[in-house]
């Protein structure tokens, strides 16, 4: 018997956000295909305010979930840097996508100042900020950069996803995601950011829209398939 993966869901739930609903369906869905079996835990963001690492190290993976503004930004960032340091398969969508960027610019870049709008209006430094047109309860055209990983899972180099956003990476800051290790590896038709990954990690993709709500629609999504097989990974290659 295959052994159950298991899954850390960062956020603060709420049966009121869709994307809440959605998530644990889009796990059993992939978990279908791969013939695993999966098991979600939501782990509220003050948790993570103390003994993160402890916390975290329970899970095969780690999915970072809409719903910001988060009740503990600091546990929400402390996760993700645990997810990219430790090699531990990360997803994050949506809110999650923000905070993933905001914590690379933040803890590799060392741009401190950072900021996400929504959390801190008057930031010094809003990489993080309101869209130029929010994203509400809509879907729109993405192009995949072609050697993304993304793109390899996708197999194709144009999708359509659902968003319900309203903020994003500040165009004035875009150019500090040229040629790190986070690479923008999907963009909108004015080249604004939905999608990046990093280059050098297990499996890191964060994006702005939101995979899960195809599991509303019983299909199962290959993005989340993707990110559900490389835990499952994980666990053969710790064995």
């Amino acid at each position: 018997m295959k052994p159950t993966v298991r899954i850390g869901l960062i956020g603060d739930y709420s049966p009121e956000i869709t994307a809440h609903v959605a998530i644990p369906r889009a796990l059993a869905l992939a978990a279908d295909v791969l013939a695993h079996d999966v098991e979600p835990t939501w782990i509220a963001t003050p948790a993570l305010d103390r003994d993160a690492e402890q916390t975290l190290s329970a899970y095969d993976g780690l999915w970072c979930v809409p719903g910001s503004p988060y009740a503990s930004m600091d546990g929400v960032l402390r996760a993700i840097r645990f997810a990219r340091e430790d090699g531990r398969p990360f997803l994050g969508t949506c809110g999650g996508c923000q905070h993933a960027l905001l914590e690379y610019v933040r803890n590799v870049l060392n741009l401190a100042a950072a900021d996400h709008a929504e959390s801190n209006p008057d930031a010094e430094m809003p990489f993080i900020a309101p869209l130029a047109c929010a994203l509400r309860e809509t879907s729109g055209q993405i192009a995949l950069h072609s050697g993304s990983r993304i793109r390899e899972i996708y197999g194709r180099s144009e999708i359509v996803e659902g968003y319900n956003c309203s903020f994003g990476v500040n165009p004035q800051y875009r150019g500090l995601l040229e040629d790190g290790r986070l690479r923008v590896t999907g963009t909108d038709a004015a080249g604004e950011v939905r999608a990046v990954e990093l280059i050098d990690h297990p499996f890191f993709i964060a994006t702005l829209f939101q995979p899960e709500r195809s599991a509303l629609k019983g299909t199962a999504h290959p993005l989340i398939t993707a990110y559900l097989q490389a835990a499952a990974v994980r666990i053969e290659d710790r064995g």
